[in-house]
């Protein structure tokens, strides 16, 4: 069986390459558009990881991320921002909000699947390497 990733993004362009760069390696990708649908599709799914852009239409990722982590049945779901949201304070908004996981746009199609695999399941926020807090 293999893993399921919630991708919730509203570029067409990024969705494609990261459901391009994940499916190869085995995973199973499901998209929301928005922030709304992701909460949706994450409480119907359970994926086992959610990536989760910031600058979304509607309800940005940081309120997404909230909403996820104030769910018990979804709070142990980890969340990586995928975001082009790279100035200072940005990262530690997004931790603030109950990310574990944060990549930088532009993707690094040669890196980012090895990446997000550091943050599935059984994850340790306290001691992750990659959660620079």
């Amino acid at each position: 069986m293999s893993s399921s990733i919630l991708l919730i993004e509203d570029n067409e362009e990024n969705r494609y390459l990261v459901t391009y760069l994940l499916r190869a390696r085995g995973y199973e990708v499901v998209h929301a558009e928005s922030g709304p649908r992701g909460i949706e599709l994450a409480s119907k799914l359970r994926p086992d990881l959610i990536l989760l852009d910031i600058q979304l239409p509607g309800m940005d990722g940081h309120e997404v991320a909230r909403r996820l982590k104030s769910d018990p049945e979804l709070k142990a779901i980890p969340i990586v921002a995928v975001t082009s949201y790279a100035m200072v304070g940005d990262r530690e908004r997004v931790f603030a909000a109950g990310a574990e996981g944060y990549i930088e746009k532009p993707i690094n199609p040669e890196t980012f699947v090895t990446e997000v695999e550091r943050y599935f399941p059984p994850f340790d926020r306290e001691t992750h390497p990659c959660s620079e807090r």
